[in-house]
């Protein structure tokens, strides 16, 4: 495969699921009715999480499975359902902060995707590290939703940062090296369009409670 070609759709669709996401989030945000479908009843946000979930796991571990019209499918109605739930951050923030913080995270993501692009550093052990470290943030949030500890939080935000500023690091590598396997090309695409979406999204999610200005 040709690695310029590859990332190039890969930036491609991701940017293109990103850009599903912030319309449908927005477009949600100005329509109260269409607001409350999404939040004012505790199944559908079951359901939407679960729909979330659902799509990732299939990209993930069934990815040599499915066709890609499938794959790419299955990206398109992830990065619309994320949109929907998407919607609180622009209800809670100022336009103008969500903006400003999206090229923040722009910014930092292309510096972290040239050094895992160019590095000749083996990144590959730090899988395990960033894993266990995000199964700990996960399980440090569920236990902050009791404690309420607002300092906690913003500790967590920032190992959140880090953690996710790797990932977009790791993640180039391994797509580069997941170039040498035997999955087709559209199927690559979409695989690694998914990885540094989520990279992307958390990193922004967890910048904007940082750093952006709600409407309160």
């Amino acid at each position: 495969m040709d690695l310029q070609r590859v990332f190039s759709k890969i930036f491609l669709w991701m940017a293109f699921g990103l850009a599903i996401t912030f319309a449908t989030g927005y477009i949600v945000s100005q329509n109260p009715n269409m607001f409350d479908s999404v939040f004012g009843s505790k199944s559908t946000r079951i359901i939407l999480l679960i729909v979330e979930l659902g799509l990732v796991f299939a990209l993930s571990f069934f990815l040599k499975k499915l066709s890609p019209l499938a794959a790419k499918f299955c990206f398109i109605i992830y990065s619309f359902v994320t949109g929907l739930t998407f919607s609180v951050y622009f209800v809670a923030y100022k336009i103008d902060s969500i903006i400003f913080v999206f090229g923040i995270t722009g910014v930092l993501f292309l510096i972290f995707a040239l050094m895992g692009m160019f590095t000749k550093k083996d990144l590959t052990k730090l899988g395990t590290i960033l894993l266990m470290a995000l199964i700990g943030i996960v399980i440090c949030s569920i236990i902050n939703i009791f404690l309420q500890n607002e300092g906690f939080d913003l500790g967590l935000c920032i190992v959140g940062v880090i953690i996710f500023l790797a990932y977009i690091a790791y993640d180039i590598q391994m797509i580069k090296r997941n170039m040498d396997c035997n999955l087709e090309e559209d199927k690559l695409v979409i695989f690694g369009a998914l990885q540094l979406y989520l990279d992307f999204i958390n990193l922004f999610i967890r910048l904007l409670r940082l750093f952006g200005n709600s409407k309160d």
